[in-house]
């Protein structure tokens, strides 16, 4: 902290220094060119006027140089002591890494071939009064990187080209999903009970009214209620919050996708998946291919993807006759595997075949399912707002989509019958029956169409479309535990 401190007061020096000259260290609006632009219409000779953070400076007497960043790239500019009045000559001695100055000059290429501008006059913008990171080389410490984004932003290129490029994977998926007719709404987030989903809410008091509120797990049921009303193909994309926990693929505060299609069912859902990841691959990543995590792992997200059912990748894994042993069989079975099986399905006598049959298919099945997979038919109790398959009412026409090893997206064909509904919520609810929404019953009372829907976790698509495996290196402020 002192080093940092010895720092500081060097630049409140310096900062006093150009007070004295004349500069103001924090400046106004300031018109110029971005470095990208500059870069095409590049002419030598010709005027230009630039702005940015000074990454690099090199003081060599009466010809000096540096390197200003403005976020769109960087740009040599070179200060000459017979191109600028003693002031601004003067002043550039004061400057220091991290400052932000704006310069009007003309263009000129070095005998090395590099594009700089010629400095003729220069302003102060903003005077930066702490140290930043050595050499510019960004943060070694990846904690620090999250905490303290802005400076990880500033220093690090590939982590700011990757937030970019999650911005442009939002805007293009709204065009999409505008192109084929659906529109764009907004539920509430602030919600007095929460449905959606099995997770828990985050609570909170709404004082005008004098209740309880919770903020939203998903947005699910109001998008529902909405093709009750006619509106027939919506989507939203905003946030959910589940007090849960945090590691490689989770964080509380996460960015959704969910997309409703009337008269649609699942397979209109997986259409969906199939066109828009493509699109995405093709207008903004440049490619079908992706290099996924530290192994650079090869996911190609050409379509058409593999279909499997969930009870056949438990037999591949577990045997053709799984479902025909009994519990002490499986249980053996599974550790045999070397599929850790919780507690509680081994205490106080509980047998729950279901429940190890999902624990094996988490641990030792889904990571496995690298390239995109729809993997559907699943059981009845893990989603209790989908239809049930024709031909088998313990299963339910869903599908999980795998990438990676991880699910990214579930898809239904939605339940539109409100008395299979309740009885589900209320299976689902137990005891707690307050937790069943009576006014989503009554709307689907009200009569639903036939449905498909599907939620995207955006998070984990930027994940694998940039190729990071951590979701905290594309959530630009990511929860973290206080310092």
């Amino acid at each position: 902290m002192a080093e940092t401190n010895e720092y500081r007061e060097q630049r409140l020096q310096n900062m006093a220094a150009l007070k004295d000259l004349g500069f103001e260290p924090f400046g106004m609006k300031f018109d110029h060119a971005d470095i990208a632009t500059a870069r095409e219409n590049f002419a030598d000779e010709a005027d230009s006027t630039l702005a940015g953070r000074l990454m690099t400076i090199r003081r060599m007497g009466k010809m000096n140089f540096a390197t200003i960043n403005d976020g769109t790239g960087k740009f040599q500019l070179i200060f000459k002591r017979d191109e600028l009045t003693e002031t601004l000559f003067a002043g550039f001695k004061l400057l220091n890494l991290g400052d932000i100055i704006g310069a009007k000059g003309k263009f000129f290429t070095t005998q090395k071939g590099e594009k700089s501008l010629i400095v003729k006059e220069w302003v102060l913008l903003a005077k930066a009064l702490e140290q930043p990171p050595e050499k510019f080389h960004g943060l070694a410490d990846q904690e620090e990187r999250y905490r303290r984004r802005y400076v990880d932003l500033m220093t690090n290129d590939e982590s700011r080209e990757r937030f970019f490029t999650r911005s442009r994977l939002i805007m293009e998926a709204r065009k999409y999903l505008w192109s084929k007719g659906f529109v764009e709404v907004e539920t509430p987030i602030l919600q007095s009970q929460a449905g959606g989903a099995a997770a828990k809410p985050f609570e909170t008091r709404f004082n005008a009214l004098d209740q309880k509120m919770v903020l939203r797990i998903a947005p699910e049921l109001y998008l529902k209620r909405l093709l009750v009303g006619g509106m027939n193909k919506v989507f939203e994309l905003g946030k959910d919050f589940r007090n849960e926990g945090i590691d490689r693929s989770h964080n509380p505060e996460f960015t959704v996708l969910e997309v409703y299609e009337a008269y649609g069912d699942r397979t209109s859902m997986e259409a969906i998946i199939e066109g828009l990841i493509p699109h995405l691959c093709d207008t903004v990543i440049g490619k079908r291919v992706i290099e996924y995590g530290e192994a650079k792992e090869r996911i190609d997200f050409t379509p058409p993807y593999r279909r499997v059912a969930y009870n056949d990748l438990v037999k591949e894994t577990l045997g053709d006759d799984w479902y025909s042993l009994s519990f002490a069989e499986q249980l053996e079975r599974a550790k045999a595997k070397g599929a850790e099986t919780s507690t509680n399905l081994e205490l106080d006598g509980i047998e729950d075949p279901l429940m190890l049959t999902h624990e094996v298919y988490d641990k030792l099945i889904e990571k496995n399912l690298r390239q995109p997979t729809f993997v559907t038919r699943l059981p009845h109790e893990f989603v209790p707002l989908a239809k049930a398959c024709k031909d088998d009412p313990a299963l339910v026409d869903v599908f999980e989509f795998v990438v990676g090893g991880r699910e990214l997206c579930p898809g239904y064909t939605e339940q539109n019958d409100p008395i299979e509904q309740r009885k589900a919520l209320e299976h689902q609810a137990g005891e707690d029956t307050e937790k069943v929404d009576e006014d989503f019953i009554s709307a689907l009372e009200c009569g639903m169409p036939p449905t498909g829907g599907l939620g995207i976790g955006v998070d984990r698509l930027v994940m694998l479309l940039t190729g990071v495996d951590g979701i905290r290196d594309v959530v630009l402020f990511p929860q973290m535990k206080k310092s």
